[in-house]
């Protein structure tokens, strides 16, 4: 089997989610031009590095409110997958999540609407949330 038979037979078991999730910003014309120079003087690689490391620099800035924010509202921080087996385990045992993450949360693709519904009470997510339509559309009513 040459290497072209081979890298046929490769599949993932698991797609990787996104590490980023994208967002838009409006900059005034000045504002842009001031990145834009940063840009063409070498400090940044492009416009988003720009604007990635000022985010960092911020959050760093206040990172002891941040932390204790995240204490007080009892947040996950950080990358929570919420699989089809953990639904049903809370179901069976009769119990009701609560999700509240700083970060990304993902309910996994093979999550009905009904058993979403049947187990989960809110959604509270601070970054992403990533699950099918259907099952977003059966928590409106509990997402914040």
């Amino acid at each position: 089997m040459d290497g072209n038979q081979m890298a046929s037979h490769v599949q993932d078991l698991r797609p990787k989610p996104p590490e980023t999730e994208k967002i838009t910003i409006n900059l005034g014309y000045v504002d842009l031009g001031h990145v834009d120079l940063m840009v063409k003087d070498g400090f940044y690689s492009n416009r988003t590095d720009f604007i990635r490391t000022a985010i960092r620099n911020q959050l760093e800035r206040h990172a002891d409110v941040v932390k204790q924010s995240t204490a007080r509202k009892g947040l996950d921080l950080g990358l929570r997958n919420y699989t089809r087996a953990d639904l049903e385990a809370a179901q069976e045992a009769g119990e009701m999540l609560h999700i509240n993450v700083l970060g990304l949360a993902s309910i996994a693709q093979d999550v009905s609407a009904d058993l979403a519904r049947a187990t989960i009470a809110s959604v509270s997510v601070l970054g992403a949330l990533h699950a099918t339509p259907a099952v977003k559309a059966a928590l409106s009513d509990r997402t914040r």
